[in-house]
This record gives C-alpha cells, sequence and structure tokens, in this order.
C-alpha cells in the first residue's frame, strides 16, 4: 500500500526504537541458543527480522530507510548465510521500496510548477519505476519527444529527516546488526551531513551536469544528463536510461562480465577524484544501470552512473594533502605517513597514540593498492576494512578514539564501507595498482584494454577539466 504521509519524531522515534529493541533481542537470542549448543529454527528468526526491518525502514523513508540501503550492501559481521539474509530483504530499499501515495506526489509537481504533471508532460506515469529514501522516480516523456525520469521528492522528507536525526539514539540497536557494540556515531555524522545536501534538488543537478559534461561520449561511463529547464529544489528531470541491475550482475553474470563491471566502477570513482576532484559519495549499487552489449566503444556493455544528491568537492590544498598520506603509505614511509596525517589535522598537537597502529590502519584502507597484484576484493577483506572502523573490539579502536577525523575524510570512509563492498560481490580481481595510477600519473601506461580506451579519448579531449578550487 502506497504511504500517505510520514509521521512527526515521536511516531518515527517509537518505530525505530521498537524496531531496533526487536532485532538485538532476536539477534540476542540466536547467538544465546548458539553459545548453549541448542537449536532452533534461527533461519526464521534472521528471515523475519529482516523482512519487519525493511518494512518499516522502507516505509519511513528519509533517513532511516538511508540507512537500510547502506545495511543492504555493506559486508554485516555476520555469517554468510545470515549477512545474505539481510542483504536480500533490504535490497528492495533500494529496488522496490513502498511507493508514496500518488496523488501527495502529483500535488508536489503542481506546487512546483503551477501547473498539474500532465500539463508539464506529454505523457507522466503514475506508477513510480523507483522508491528512494527522499523521493521516487516516474517515467515520463516531454514534449519533444525525449523520454525522461522525473525524481519527485516525498511532501514532508525535509521534516521526517530531521526528526530522523534527533532520534539518533534510536538507531543503535539495529546498529548491532553491522557490528557487536558498534559505535553508530561517526555513520550518523555521515548521513546528517549528506542527507541535508541531498534535500535541494537544484544542487543535485547541477552536480548531475556537472558529471555529465565531463564524461559526455565517454567509451563505457555514461553519466545521464539533466533537463536543467525543468529542475525544481523538489523535481529533477534527466535522461532515461535502459539497463539491468547491479543485483542480477552480480548473481548472474559470468565472471568475464563481472570483472568489466567492476573495473568500470573502480575507475569511475577513483577517476573522478584522480582527474576532477569529484567524488560521488554514494557508491551503493542501485545506482548503476548496465546497459546492453553494443553501447560501449568497444563493443561491450556500458555502465551509467545514477543519483548525484550526495557529491563532494575536494579543494585543489586538500586534494594535494590526500595524495601526500597515499604516497607516504605507498612507499612504506612511516614516519612520512604520521608527518602528513598530523599536517591533514588527524593528529591534534599533543596527542600521544602509538603511530604503528596508526600507520597500520592507514595502510589496511589502501591495501587494494598496496598488496602484490592482481588483488582480488572479497566479503571478508570488506568486514574486515568496516569493522576497522567501528567495532570497539578492533585493535584500532582505542587509537581511532583519539584521531581528529576530517570531514572530508568522513565522507571517504563510506566509499571504503560501500564500494570495496561492492567490488567484493562481483569477486572483482585486477591490478588496481597500475589502473589508479593511470589517474595519478600522466606518463602511466594504460593496465587493461578498457584503459587504452580510456587513454585515448582523454587524448582526443581538451584538457584536464576542474572544478574551482
Amino acid at each position: 500500500m502506497a504511504r500517505k504521509g510520514l509521521g512527526g519524531r515521536l511516531d518515527r522515534g517509537t518505530r525505530l526504537a521498537r524496531t531496533g529493541i526487536r532485532g538485538a533481542g532476536g539477534i540476542a537470542g540466536v547467538k544465546a541458543r548458539q553459545l548453549a549448543g541448542r537449536g532452533g529454527d534461527d533461519d526464521e528468526v534472521h528471515e523475519a527480522l529482516a523482512a519487519h526491518l525493511a518494512e518499516v525502514l522502507g516505509d519511513m523513508k528519509g533517513a532511516a530507510m538511508k540507512l537500510g540501503q547502506l545495511l543492504s550492501f555493506v559486508d554485516l559481521d555476520l555469517p554468510p548465510g545470515v549477512k545474505n539474509t539481510y542483504h536480500e530483504a533490504l535490497a528492495q530499499l533500494r529496488d522496490a521500496a513502498p511507493a508514496f501515495d500518488a496523488d501527495a506526489i502529483a500535488a508536489v509537481i503542481e506546487q512546483d510548477y503551477g501547473a498539474p504533471a500532465e500539463e508539464v508532460f506529454a505523457s507522466f506515469d503514475r506508477q513510480p519505476l523507483a522508491a528512494a529514501s527522499i523521493g521516487q522516480v516516474h517515467a515520463a516523456k516531454l514534449h519533444d519527444g525525449r523520454d525522461v525520469v522525473v525524481k519527485i521528492q516525498y511532501p514532508g522528507v525535509a521534516e521526517a529527516v530531521q526528526a530522523d536525526l534527533r532520534n539518533a539514539e534510536s538507531f543503535v540497536p539495529l546498529a548491532r546488526l553491522v557490528a557487536p557494540n558498534q559505535e553508530i556515531g561517526p555513520l550518523l555524522d555521515e548521513l546528517r551531513e549528506r542527507i541535508s545536501d541531498e534535500l535541494d534538488y537544484e544542487r543535485e543537478a547541477q552536480y548531475q551536469r556537472a558529471f555529465a559534461n565531463r564524461y559526455a561520449g565517454h567509451p563505457f561511463i555514461h553519466v545521464p544528463d539533466i533537463v536543467g529547464e525543468l529542475c525544481r529544489t523538489r523535481v529533477l528531470v534527466s535522461e532515461r536510461v535502459q539497463g539491468r541491475r547491479f543485483d542480477d550482475i552480480a548473481k548472474h553474470g559470468d565472471r568475464a562480465e563481472r570483472q568489466r563491471v567492476a573495473e568500470i566502477v573502480f575507475r569511475y570513482a577513483f577517476g573522478s577524484i584522480g582527474r576532477f576532484r569529484l567524488f560521488n559519495g554514494d557508491p551503493h549499487p542501485g545506482n548503476y544501470l548496465v546497459e546492453a552489449p553494443g553501447t560501449a566503444a568497444d563493443g561491450g556493455v556500458r555502465i551509467a552512473f545514477l543519483d548525484y544528491g550526495s557529491v563532494k568537492m575536494f579543494t585543489r590544498e586538500r586534494y594535494a594533502s590526500m595524495r601526500a598520506i597515499e604516497q607516504a603509505v605507498a612507499h612504506g614511509d612511516r614516519d612520512g605517513t604520521i608527518a602528513e596525517l598530523r599536517h591533514a589535522g588527524f593528529l591534534p598537537r599533543n596527542a600521544v597514540v602509538d603511530e604503528g597502529v596508526v600507520y597500520d590502519w592507514f595502510r589496511l584502507y589502501t591495501y587494494p593498492v598496496l598488496a602484490e597484484q592482481p588483488f582480488e576484493f572479497t566479503p571478508e577483506f570488506a568486514a574486515e576494512v568496516l569493522r576497522s572502523t567501528t567495532d570497539p573490539r578492533s585493535r584500532y579502536n582505542d587509537v581511532l578514539r583519539r584521531l581528529n577525523l576530517p570531514p572530508d575524510y568522513l565522507l571517504l570512509n563510506r566509499i571504503q564501507w560501500g564500494l570495496y563492498s561492492v567490488l567484493a560481490r562481483l569477486g572483482a580481481s585486477n591490478d588496481w595498482a597500475a589502473i589508479r595510477d593511470e589517474y595519478l600519473d600522466d606518463a602511466a601506461p594504460p593496465a587493461t584494454p578498457l584503459g587504452e580506451l580510456d587513454a585515448a579519448w582523454w587524448r582526443g579531449r581538451t584538457p584536464r577539466v576542474e572544478p574551482p578550487a
């Protein structure tokens, strides 16, 4: 049934608290039975909890649903079979979440345009293609014949998001699903900043246009262009793209297809930072559409990257600092790494920490490009990266509490958790160090056939386009 309202702070806080307590209690019961050596219908318990969690978070929208989307693809600290139960149940929050009341959505369009959807568009499908955390997407056709998608923000979602963020403590029981005794503070801080940005669709349109301009005509990366004159604060209109969902590729694609998709995703993420200092901070796989064979310049599949509500632009100074830290780690220079971390603001002037543990933590986060190549992303490695930051039992926990994490790096944590999990689901294996170097060193040769396509295309472009400092 379509949702008609999002509820006030008290209602949302109560629903979150009840769901968190139910989830925490259910999992605690399963673990107690396991420790006691007693069997039981533990699979059914997890299936019921996962289904309930997906239903509640999907129905609530806003920050609550955003957390569910994140949980749907990060590598949870749970046994593989149990982990898959939660992944599969929560995946619907990315691809088939509950729709909002059609009349309420129509009212948003009329308020923002001063005219009903049937006048603004040549045709408008009231049945949504997809429903996400703060808005849903509808198919439409423009009067000039172009097929587009129209993303419409849920009425009242801004107020609901603020209510969720004020109810932050209610997420703590849910965090037990990620890691026992997890502290969720950094994750909530991340959600607070990013979701505030995502509520402004005109800002999102500007960022999507920035990415679309930079990748226009690219041989295997596609960023749908926006229809700028039709975008509003709560409505975003962009080119419609057809393609297969990530989950379909991860489950049913052959090895060659999965490896191609993984390399394109990696190149898009790190190439955008390396070339433009732009970073799309929402790596969840619902934002990828794998277009049909033949759409890429070499006859293979091309990937369309969607959703630009959570974009970060790094200043030249911050980017230079990031590169200096990476270079010191890559060269095994522990003293140099610590010096750069102090300069970047990670280590307060009078902080006394185990510098060896700090250095090891940074090596872990960059290990895919430091390890012997080719390196294969696995669920175990992705979970280890997540636990290193979120689990109080981690050997890094005491040191991390003493660090001053600059806000820019908090966003980068999200791509490590998310992107590494995405690549792990694909079983991605490649020479990631050589691919990364292509975007950092103009003299680095292409590492793969896709790299050759990419390099040839960039050579035909004007000099590197960068945003202002």
